[in-house]
This record gives structure tokens, sequence and C-alpha cells, in this order.
């Protein structure tokens, strides 16, 4: 019998529409049952891709007589946390206060007022892992209300009071500047693990943010930082948490070595991973490096597009209800795909009967092509002829596997990185494809997911959701500036104009930066403002990195002065922990930089504009905004194309660098010669 979720737009909640458990979504009605009945909260947060969130449903939320605990004694509320992440980051700060560590799956337990007074993770259904069993908790805590309330109440009391000081101990006051920029590149330098690659002990993330900074550091002269992310790209490119068959990252590895992935993709991680591997060979020209983009973004084509021009969110961990299934080889596998032993596939991936993950093989390369052509006597374009031609074997034998499921809910925010992303991508490549990808990206998200005009956070199968969060507004803006800079249809600057004031509108707080929810959104204890990255950018840095190209773009000093006061809450904390903040570090250095402005006056179609443009994108410019238009410009046009007319009849190129203009260029030998300066 279904319960109150069968109606939800979650693919996550829906997996748990047939629990025993009477779960009820997240609304208003929810919350008044639990005051009419003055029953407590039992708030599980999760979403599809997450494997231990399969498992605590297995264990406990099909089983009946746990359910009838639950039924009896609570309210129970399921909430997909890539739906409401106001909803997750308020409640898992409670979390991690109450015991020093976060995520998901996320169980929380709230009075009839939202008051956090007890919460963990994943629970067992027996006391195992130094954790009590989840039945019990739930026996416990019910006594509790019922016979000692008050000891509860005073917990929830504490636990807001510790959460209201600790968001205010989280912010700075200081001044961004580029001693503080220097300072975080050696603090990334000095931590980074040269013996693994990347940072910290295993689960290690892949932290895209932090190699996207350390890359802008190396174009502005900073040495050793093109090293670092060289070596992080390689170790991760070898394959494990990098998927050498079929394209595109899962979320984190579990080991120190990105050996064993944790299997879900996200499309968060693959947005930005492509992202920083683009930068990469834009400034090494490494093909490995090209070869990961094009291939994740072939794989977010085949496998993540939906056929109106979303993108889904994720692929499960598990196929078959086992983590990896879908992925993994034994040895005869491997062998009868081929039809014979091949020992220079076999040495390329150092593939034994034993295997490398529970007697199971992870595809990860542990020779490069020079010591194979070596060891093998062929020329390094055999090998990797043979080597492809493999993969390719395999690849058809795992596509009639069964696949992971697919959470095919599309999110503003996460399609804006997409976006920016297959819109570089349409530049460093000249990919046509590409092109179609995002612009018919941006014209769904710009139709489908508004409603009367205004802008909602999720969409599946034609239902939108009632949310809108800061992320969504500010990530859908800069992938509308990156296709615009790509396409140069004056759509999506204008696009990204009104977005960038209703954003302001929507969610400015008076005190510096933004608002997380909207001035109409529920306040649950309190209104979120999220200032650190995470395995996703904040939405306040990616306002803020907004707010400084659409300034940069319409000469609105009201976005350049609402950027500079939000920097103010992080400048001190940033440099210290550069890992936290690595999207803000990379709005910082555009906005402490001499930004370069470049306006191209011509026919877009025009021989010698597209030499310009060819000339303009070769090189990873990451503190540059290029606007096109014919002469005069249209209505609507970025104000830096005002004023700029064509020389003699001829395609002509505007630069100019922190307020100062060089003289117009027509010669492409002139456009070379400024470009390097």
């Amino acid at each position: 019998m279904s319960n109150h979720l069968v109606n939800s737009t979650s693919p996550y909640l829906l997996q748990h529409a047939e629990n025993p458990v009477d779960w009820y979504p997240w609304a208003k009605e929810s919350l008044e049952k639990a005051r009419v009945e003055d029953k407590p909260i039992f708030l599980s947060i999760g979403y599809s891709a997450c494997h231990w969130c399969h498992v605590m449903a297995h264990e406990s939320f099909e089983d009946p007589e746990v359910a009838a605990i639950m039924n009896n004694n609570f309210i129970n509320i399921k909430v997909d946390r890539e739906e409401r992440p106001d909803l997750d980051s308020i409640y898992m700060s409670a979390v991690v206060s109450l015991t020093g560590q976060g995520g998901w799956p996320m169980s929380v337990f709230l009075t009839p007022e939202l008051i956090p007074f007890y919460g963990g993770t994943y629970f067992p259904p027996q006391p195992r892992y130094g954790m009590p069993a989840f039945k019990d908790v739930l026996i416990q805590l019910a006594g509790l209300w019922k016979d000692d309330r008050a000891q509860i109440l005073q917990a929830g009391k504490n636990l807001v009071s510790a959460l209201s000081s600790k968001s205010e101990r989280e912010t700075s006051s200081g001044s961004i500047s580029k001693e503080g920029l220097a300072k975080a590149t050696r603090e990334l330098i000095k931590t980074y693990d040269w013996q693994h690659g990347g940072w910290g002990r295993a689960p290690k993330f892949p932290q895209p943010m932090a190699l996207d900074f350390l890359l802008r550091r190396h174009v502005g002269g900073d040495a050793g930082a093109l090293q670092v992310v060289a070596h992080a790209l390689n170790a991760m490119a070898r394959g494990g948490m990098y998927d050498v068959l079929g394209g595109g990252f899962s979320r984190y590895s579990t080991d120190n070595d990105w050996l064993i992935p944790h299997f879900e993709k996200m499309l968060y991680d693959n947005a930005q991973l492509s992202l920083v591997y683009l930068h990469a060979w834009q400034i090494t020209r490494n093909p490995l490096y090209r070869k990961v983009v094009e291939q994740t973004l072939d794989f977010v084509k085949k496998e993540m597009l939906d056929p109106d021009g979303g993108f889904y969110s994720s692929l499960d961990a598990d196929s078959e209800g086992i983590e990896g299934k879908y992925y993994v080889w034994t040895l005869d596998e491997i062998r009868k795909a081929f039809g014979e032993k091949d020992d220079l596939f076999e040495s390329a991936y150092g593939i034994t009967s034993a295997g490398n993950w529970e007697g199971k093989i992870v595809l990860r390369r542990v020779m490069s092509d020079s010591e194979l052509a070596s060891q093998f006597k062929l020329n390094v374009d055999e090998v990797q002829s043979r080597l492809a031609e493999r993969q390719a074997q395999l690849l058809t034998v795992r596509n009639n596997r069964i696949r992971p499921g697919t959470d095919d809910k599309v999110l503003t925010f996460w399609n804006g990185l997409m976006l920016a992303t297959f819109a570089e991508a349409t530049r460093a490549f000249n990919n046509a494809e590409y092109l179609h990808i995002a612009q018919n990206n941006a014209n769904f998200i710009l139709t489908s997911l508004r409603v009367e005009g205004n802008l909602r956070r999720a969409w599946r199968k034609g239902r939108v959701s009632a949310e809108v969060f800061l992320e969504d507004y500010a990530a859908l803006i800069l992938g509308l500036i990156e296709l615009y800079q790509t396409d140069f249809d004056n759509r999506w600057y204008q696009e990204a104009y009104a977005l960038t004031q209703e954003m302001i509108n929507l969610f400015i707080n008076s005190r510096g930066g933004f608002f997380d929810t909207t001035s109409e959104a529920e306040t649950i204890i309190q209104r979120p403002q999220e200032l650190q990255d995470h395995a996703t950018p904040s939405g306040n840095a990616l306002a803020v990195e907004a707010l400084l190209k659409m300034a940069a773009f319409s000469e609105n000093e009201e976005y350049h002065q609402l950027a500079d006061n939000a920097f103010g809450l992080i400048a001190d904390l940033s440099a210290d922990y550069p890992t936290a903040f690595s999207r803000w570090l990379s709005a910082a250095d555009f906005y402490l930089n001499q930004v370069r402005q470049i306006a191209l006056i011509g026919e877009l179609a025009n021989g010698k504009s597209k030499m310009f443009l060819q000339e303009i994108r070769h090189n990873f410019l990451p503190n540059t905004i290029v606007a096109v238009s014919t002469s005069p410009p249209p209505h609507g046009s970025p104000k830096l194309l005002s004023d700029r007319p064509m020389i003699g009849e001829t395609a002509t190129v505007y630069i100019c660098e922190g307020f100062v203009c060089k003289q117009p260029v027509i010669t492409h030998e002139k456009l070379h010669e400024l470009l390097k300066e």
C-alpha cells in the first residue's frame, strides 16, 4: 500500500512510496499533523544515488516491525536533499554539531516546532560499528518524548543556541587581498598529497574548485601551481574513480589512491571536473586531458540528457542491489569479451585473477603508453589503437548489463554548471554539437523551469517544484554568460541581466552577501546563508562571481559593490582554509586582477572575425570577458560594446584592462601581441 510520497516529483521519494513506513513529504500539512497530534518528527534526508540510503531503507524502512514503531510514535518525513538544500544545510549543521560528522542518509529527530534534538546518519538494524540499533533509538526517544519531554526540549534549545553561535563565528570581517590569494595558494601547495594526489586522506574528494583556482594562479605567474594540478589530474584520469570505458567520474574515491570509487555519478562532479580538465588542456595541450573532457561530455550526452534538453541529476552506485556491479569485472569476463588472453591490455591495467577490489577488477591504468610500447615492441600509436579497440569491446559487453538507476529530475543549479561547461567546450574544441546541446539546455531551463516568469529549482516529467534557491539563480546566470560568450546571442545576456536583478531582490542580505532562500520562503530555524563550498560551490560564491562578470559586461557599479561587501564575510577564512572556499578564491582572483574586456565589432560570419575569435579562444584566459556585435550594437547588448565603431569598415577588436583601453586592433598579429601581455 502506497504512502504519502506516491505523488512526489523526486525519484528518491518515489523509491520509498511503497515502504510500510507512513512517509510524508515536507509540507505544511505534514508539519501541522505533528503539532495537532503532539508527536515528534523523524526527518530522513537523502538522495537517489546514495548507497547507504538504500541500505538503511532495505534494513529498516522496509521492515514492518520497525515501520510500526515509527508510525505509532512519530510523524515520518522524507526529504530529497537535492530538491531542498535549505533543509539539508540546516539539519546537517545540527547533526554535525551533535555527532562531529555528517553524511547521508541523514536521520534527525525534531519537535513539532521543528527544533532538532537528536540525530545521526546511518543507523544499523542491530548494534554494530559502535552505533545503536535504529529500533532501539526509536523506542528510547519515543519514551523520552512521553515521560521526560523537558530533557528533549532543553537539548533542542541548547542545540539551536550552539548553531546560532557557530553561524556567527563562521564569518570574518576582513578584506580580500592579493596576499590572501597568495597565502591560499601556498597552503594548497604545502598540504598537497604528492604520493597519491589530491588533499587529505580517504575518502578522497577530487576538489575541482581548488584545482581550477590553482590554474588561475598559474596563469597569473604562481610557480608550482600547474605542477600540483597536473599531478592530481593525471592521478584521477588513470581510472578507478574515472570510468575509462564509458567516461565520467564517480563521486569520490574510498581509498587514498583513487582506485575504488563510490560508484554513483553526479552531474555536478562531471560538470566541474570536465571543466578543470578543459582548462588544463588549454594550458598544456596534453591530449589525455582533452580525451577525458570529450569522453565525459559524451557520457553526459548519452546517459544524462533528457530529450527536452535538461541534464539529469545522477546515476546510482548500485545495480541489481549491488554497489558497483555494473562497472567491475572478473578476469574470465574480460577474456571472454576478447575471445582470448590479451597480454597488452592486462599489463596496461595490471589485471590479475585476484582482482583489486573484493575479488573483482576495477579498471585503472598502471602502465603508460610509452612503457607498454617499449615492453611489447610497438609504437605508441599502435598501443593506443589496440587498447581503444579492447575498451570498445568491454563497453559493448557492459552496455548489455542491467544499468544503475537514473535520477531523472532536472535541477537548475546543476544544469547551470553543466551549461557553462558545454559552452566553454564549444569554444575550445569548435564543436557544433556541444553548442546545440548548450543552447537547447538554456532554452529548456528558461522555459520549463519558469512558472509564470518565476524561476524554479527542479523539474521532472513536466512537473515543477515550488522552491528556488540562490544557487539556482547564480549558476544559471553564469551558464548564460558563458553561452553568450559562445554564440553571442543577445537573448542569453538579457536573460542573465534580468536574473541578476531578480537574484538581488529575492536573496540580498543587508549585512553582506545573500541568503540561500528567498524572502518569501518558509523560515525553519533560521534563514540559511551558506558560505562554504562543499562538493558544489556555495550559492554566495557563485552569486559574487556572477555579479562581478555582469558588472564587467554592463558597467553597473552596484553589482561590483555588492560583490565587494560579500567578500568581507570570508576574507580571512578563505586564506586559511582554501579547499573550503575555492570558488570564492577564483571569484576573488577575478575581482583583484585587472579584468580584460574584449569587444569585437564585426560580422560573426566574416572570416576575419572568426580568426580574431579563434585567437582569443586559443588559451585559458580566466579573467577575460568577450562581447561581439555588429555596429551599432542592437538594443540590450552589453554596455562594453557601446561607442565602439568599426575602423575602416573592417572587423575591429577593442581591449580594455583595469579602466584603461588599448588602441583598437584590426590585424591578427597585433591582437596576438596584446593577448600575450
